[in-house]
């Protein structure tokens, strides 16, 4: 009980970052091809007196991200950030979702066509929008009402606010089609109370509204039938003061607790079993818990990890334990290299396996390669981090200029 109350408290360290920037700059973190914008609806606006609205148009996709939409997301919130008449920004989503992460069935269709750069560019794309996000010079306001997955979270969680509801279904399942936890996910999950980062990395367990809240990946919780009367009153602030707008958010807010079922009320036994170096210790460890406590949360564990590809959870693991120590920027630019390792196949194909068997034949059977644990070598997850190489630029981030004392 005494974890539980400490989980409670807001994680400061994911509401802001405290970065400090320059008032005037001029830059385009976008590829060149990204400027003409063919496809505006994906992403509308909505104009307010003092703020602006972006607003994820996919619902037939769930809000899958595309490579467009990103490029979008860019160009607004940059021209929104530089221009004095708006306070404050806001992100939603349109329809059961406010995003459900990467179109990553686009991504499967590229790579067996040959796309590659297609692919880059669009990991590219995306992580410079996280990073913009994650640096953002104004307060920001996310409504994750719905499914919030992957690359969802990435463009979501790295802002000021994070209203969260009763529909509200966050996840990280990457290692469940043989990829990683990406789109600043190394970030944010390695800051989580104790080792439930690793635990949701590689198992892809599933968090509602109030455990988000609880664990500090969200700031408010709101009923949905409430939302409008929120969207009504941000509406009408003029203001850019964040604390004005905190306690907007905080007249409709309602205190919640997890309920006796959570994950979170596993926190002792999570810390047990995920703090070990490897993999093969992470499951050893839940087996043995299983076998003394007759756990269905720890069988439930246990198969989830063993559907995951093996080397997907191997380099998962080292992800997150790297992004321990280190910055927004630095876990995008790790992220970064260890996508395009994936797209190029070298190693392995679990990441177009993967999608094949979940999304696209939907037969729920991966081929993974390796097929073990055992098999998986320290060289073949060392690879996934090293440099990319003098012909493979790495993800160039605007440091310098949203960042003035790095």
């Amino acid at each position: 009980m005494q974890k539980l109350k400490f989980i409670l408290q807001p994680n400061r360290a994911l509401q802001r970052y405290g970065f400090i920037f320059y008032q005037n700059r001029n830059f385009s973190a976008l590829p060149s091809y990204t400027q003409l914008d063919y496809l505006q609806e994906e992403v509308l606006v909505e104009g307010r007196a003092k703020s602006r609205a972006a607003i994820l148009n996919r619902p037939s996709a769930l809000n899958a991200l595309t490579t467009s939409m990103a490029a979008r997301l860019n160009r607004l919130y940059e021209s929104w950030e530089d221009n004095s008449d708006i306070g404050f920004v806001m992100m939603k989503g349109s329809g059961r979702a406010f995003c459900s992460g990467s179109d990553v069935v686009t991504l499967h269709q590229w790579l067996n066509q040959g796309k590659t750069e297609e692919c880059k560019a669009f990991f590219e794309t995306l992580y410079k929008f996280v990073y913009v996000l994650g640096t953002y010079l104004k307060p920001h306001v996310a409504i994750l009402d719905g499914i919030t997955m992957g690359g969802g979270a990435g463009i979501s969680l790295p802002g000021m606010f994070r209203i969260v509801t009763d529909r509200t279904v966050f996840a990280t399942p990457e290692a469940q089609i043989g990829f990683h936890p990406d789109a600043g996910a190394s970030y944010y999950l390695s800051r989580l109370p104790g080792y439930l980062g690793e635990y949701l990395a590689l198992t892809g367990d599933k968090l509602n509204g109030v455990e988000m809240i609880a664990c500090g990946l969200a700031t408010h919780y709101s009923l949905k039938e409430r939302l409008p009367w929120i969207e009504e009153r941000l509406g009408k602030l003029i203001t850019d003061d964040r604390s004005e707008i905190e306690n907007s958010l905080a007249q409709y807010g309602d205190l919640v607790y997890p309920d006796k079922r959570s994950v979170l009320h596993k926190l002792e036994t999570i810390d047990k079993c995920f703090c070990h170096d490897t993999a093969e210790e992470i499951m050893n460890a839940l087996e043995i818990e299983a076998a003394e406590s007759y756990s269905e949360w720890c069988i439930t564990a246990l198969t989830k990890l063993k559907e995951a590809s093996p080397l997907s959870l191997k380099v998962t693991l080292q992800s997150i334990r790297e992004g321990r120590f280190q910055t927004l920027d630095q876990c995008l630019a790790r992220e970064y290299r260890i996508s395009l390792k994936w797209i190029s196949k070298r190693v392995s194909n679990d990441f177009s396996e993967g999608i094949r068997a979940r999304l696209v034949d939907k037969d729920f059977a991966p081929k993974w390669d390796p097929p073990n644990l055992e098999q998986v070598t320290d060289d073949m997850v060392d690879s996934f981090f090293s440099p990319l190489g003098e012909l493979e630029p790495e993800l160039n981030l605007p440091t310098a200029l949203r960042e003035p004392d790095v």
